[in-house]
Order: C-alpha cells, then structure tokens, then sequence
C-alpha cells in the first residue's frame, strides 16, 4: 500500500513539474536575447553606411559642415555605447543606448533637409543608392524593435502567470524586461523647414 502511495505521490509530482514553466520561461529569456541582437544587428547596419553617406554629401555641401559634424559626433556617440544582451536586464544602459540611438536619428534628419538643397546630389546614383539603403535599414530597425517588444512582452507574461510565476520566484529569479521605448518628443510630428 506504501509503494502504491509513494508511486502515485511521485507521478503527481512529476507531471506538476512539467507544466512548472521553467523550460518556457528559458525560451522565452533566449528570444529576447535574440530578438536585442536583432535590434543591435539593424543599428550597426546603419552606423556602418553613415560615413558612405556622409563622404558623399561632402563632395557636393562641404560649406554644411555643422551638419556633416552633427552626424560624424553623433554617430560617434553611439558607437561609444557599449552593450551587449545584457543592457535587457539593465533600464540605465537601455536608457543610455536610446538616447544616443535618438541622437543619431535627428542628425540624420537635419543630414537630410540639407540634401533637398542640392539638386544635383539628389542625382547622383551613389547618394541614391545609399539613401535607399538608409531608408531600408530604418525599416529593419522598426520591425526589429517591434520585435524586440513582442518578445519582451512574451517573456514578462510568461513570468507573471501562474504556475511559471512560482518557478520564476523560487527558482529562476529574472527580473522583468524593458520594451524598447519611443524617443522622448517623438509624439510631436517633426517639422520641416527649407
């Protein structure tokens, strides 16, 4: 009668450690992971056609210098940012690469009105090309972003819920993520000036 109970006992347990959601909760660390790598793979991209862009724009503007500077600074700024996919798990470090990630966009948009202002740069097959590639590396960074966030959101529900929010406490102990979150001003449209 003992070994029935103790087999019956240890059957139950089993099957309630199963459905404990410590391998999900771990799937679901790696996806948010994954996903930063994304959102930092799409950033390099786009920190490595800045100077392309740049040594084009000053062969036809070079008396815009100011804004050529703005642009150079700024995307020296962010590649002084160092993280890793640990900067998830730290708001300050995110903080930190957001705000030099926003920095870079909005020298990249004064980079921009300043091109309306020449013609013939507008033209020119290389600054097209490179303007294109621009367009599509902000593109993957928003679908990246948003990825990041759907995963962050995946994650932080799956350690909240119940039963894997026992195993998360007593167990595993990892803190809730931080989506990544709109430049600060970025409600505001943005106007243009010629």
């Amino acid at each position: 009668m003992k070994k029935l109970f103790l087999s019956f006992f240890l059957a139950i347990v089993l099957s309630g450690l199963s459905g404990c959601g410590y391998n999900t909760i771990q799937q679901n660390d790696e996806a948010v992971i994954a996903a930063w790598g994304d959102v930092e793979a799409s950033y390099q991209r786009r920190a490595d056609l800045i100077p392309n862009l740049v040594e084009v724009v000053k062969g036809y503007a070079a008396h815009e210098s100011d804004t050529l500077t703005a642009v150079t600074e700024a995307r020296a700024k962010v590649g002084n940012v160092k993280i890793g996919a640990d900067v998830v798990n730290n708001p300050e470090a995110m903080a930190q690469f957001q705000a030099a990630q926003g920095g870079l966009s909005s020298a990249l948009s004064r980079l921009m009105v300043v091109v309306e202002r020449y013609p013939d740069l507008k033209a020119n097959q290389n600054f097209l090309d490179l303007q294109h590639q621009l367009e599509g590396t902000e593109n993957r960074i928003n679908v990246a972003r948003v990825r990041f966030n759907d995963a962050v959101r995946v994650f932080n529900s799956s350690i909240r819920t119940f039963p894997n929010n026992l195993t998360n406490n007593f167990l595993l102990k990892l803190p809730r993520k931080e989506p990544y979150k709109a430049d600060a001003g970025s409600e505001i449209a943005p106007t243009v000036k010629f």
